[in-house]
């Protein structure tokens, strides 16, 4: 099977003005509920990483689980909740950051990797770099390296991948999607 970007971003649906006016949600469910599409995706990211020597995934949710444990199971290896505040039982590390429009904060739970493990983070998409970035500071608080960050989607327009590049974080993506 042929990865085709433009067949997969045909899929992708734009809500302008939500969830705030001036932001436009780019939303992958539409392209999640395509068999065809979905297998795409999942295998690109399998033949990136099948010999790249990650030893996590950290998924970011919500819609980062989706792929991100695709790709772990598929890699035999454990996957990382990346969680919104409030949402893991247990000790967990927490992180803020600031999205396009608000504040977050992030947190995984302590012992879900440590020193030696090799950490990819996955996320739908890349837009400010905000949640990649946190989720880069909980890993590396538990001893991990960031191998890369991974998503479907970069919005280049939002600077995302930039920030995380001055992070010294790799990015990687199937699509960009310039423009409001």
């Amino acid at each position: 099977m042929r990865f085709d970007q433009i067949s997969l971003k045909h899929l992708i649906t734009s809500y302008p003005n939500w969830p705030v006016a001036g932001t436009t949600f780019r939303d992958l469910t539409p392209l999640f509920n395509d068999n065809k599409a979905l297998h795409l995706c999942a295998h690109a990211f399998i033949e990136r990483y099948l010999d790249a020597g990650i030893t996590h995934v950290a998924a970011i949710e919500a819609r980062g689980f989706i792929l991100g444990s695709i790709l772990a199971y598929q890699l035999n290896i454990p996957v990382i909740l990346v969680r919104k505040n409030g949402k893991l039982p247990g000790k967990v590390v927490q992180d803020t950051f600031t999205m396009e429009y608000g504040e977050r904060r992030l947190e995984v739970q302590q012992g879900c990797c440590g020193e030696g493990d090799k950490v990819l983070i996955f996320d739908d998409l890349i837009a400010t770099g905000g949640s990649i970035l946190a989720a880069s500071s909980l890993i590396q608080q538990l001893g991990a390296e960031v191998y890369e960050a991974a998503a479907v989607v970069d919005l280049p327009d939002l600077g995302g991948v930039m920030a995380l590049g001055q992070a010294n974080i790799p990015t990687f993506t199937l699509l960009a999607y310039e423009g409001k």
